[in-house]
């Protein structure tokens, strides 16, 4: 049973820096493609940032290229998402989850899903 568990999120002040994980177990990274999602009250779901299973490809989304990055720590089952230079704008719930589709070309390819953690930004 694959099972995605999100931590790092938290209050933080704009420009500054958080780092999100996403542990995830009953899957090897190897083979499922792990994605960023976000979700603000009122609005749709968006997509932040995507990892390849195969040969670790990136996507980002237009609203957070250059400030943040992606990565994953294999031996942990780990991915982690880096987020710096905060905005209020970035305030949402992410969302990890994962799919063996690449590239994934909508959220509804992604097959499970982390509860999500809260990210605020704002003084």
């Amino acid at each position: 049973q694959v099972q995605l568990v999100e931590s790092g999120g938290g209050l933080v002040q704009p420009g500054g820096s958080l780092r999100l994980s996403c542990v995830a177990s009953g899957l090897d990274l190897d083979y499922y493609a792990i994605g960023w999602f976000r979700q603000a009250p009122g609005k749709e779901r968006e997509g932040v940032s995507c990892i390849s299973g195969s040969d670790g490809t990136t996507y980002y989304g237009d609203s957070v290229k250059g400030r943040f990055t992606i990565s994953r720590d294999k031996r942990e089952n780990t991915v982690y998402l880096q987020m710096n230079s905060l905005k209020p704008e970035d305030t949402a719930v992410y969302y990890c989850a994962a799919t063996r589709r690449w590239p994934p070309g909508h959220s509804d390819d992604f097959s499970s899903w982390g509860q999500g953690t809260q990210v605020t930004v704002s003084s």
